[in-house]
C-alpha cells in the first residue's frame, strides 16, 4: 500500500493561542474538505485535541494546516501521534 492510499489515525494536541480563535471550526472544515473523519474539541488546559482518520496523505495535509491554524491563532506546538485506524467515526465533528 502506498502512502497516498494507506489509512491511518492521527491524534494530536495543539497548544498556544488556540481557543476562542475559531480553531475547532478551522480544523473541522479542513478535515471535512480532505475527506477525513473524527473530532476536534477544546481541552480544559487551553489546548485543542483532535483525532482524525483517513488517507495518510490527507492526514499529513491536515497536520500541516493545524501547525499554522486560522489567522487569529498562534500555534506553539503540535504533539502528533500516529496509530492504526479504528473505523469508529463516520464524519468529522466539533465536540463540546
Amino acid at each position: 500500500m502506498s502512502t497516498q492510499t494507506e489509512t491511518a489515525r492521527l491524534h494530536a494536541i495543539v497548544t498556544g493561542i488556540v481557543q476562542g480563535v475559531n480553531f475547532r471550526w478551522f480544523t473541522q472544515r479542513r478535515a471535512a474538505d480532505l475527506g477525513l473523519v473524527g473530532y476536534v474539541r477544546n481541552r480544559s488546559d487551553g489546548s485543542v485535541e483532535f483525532v482524525a482518520e483517513g488517507a495518510r496523505a490527507a492526514l499529513e495535509q491536515l497536520l500541516d494546516a493545524v501547525r499554522v491554524g486560522p489567522a487569529s491563532a498562534a500555534v506553539e506546538n503540535v504533539d502528533a501521534q500516529w496509530r492504526a485506524p479504528t473505523g469508529e467515526y463516520h464524519r468529522f465533528e466539533i465536540r463540546f
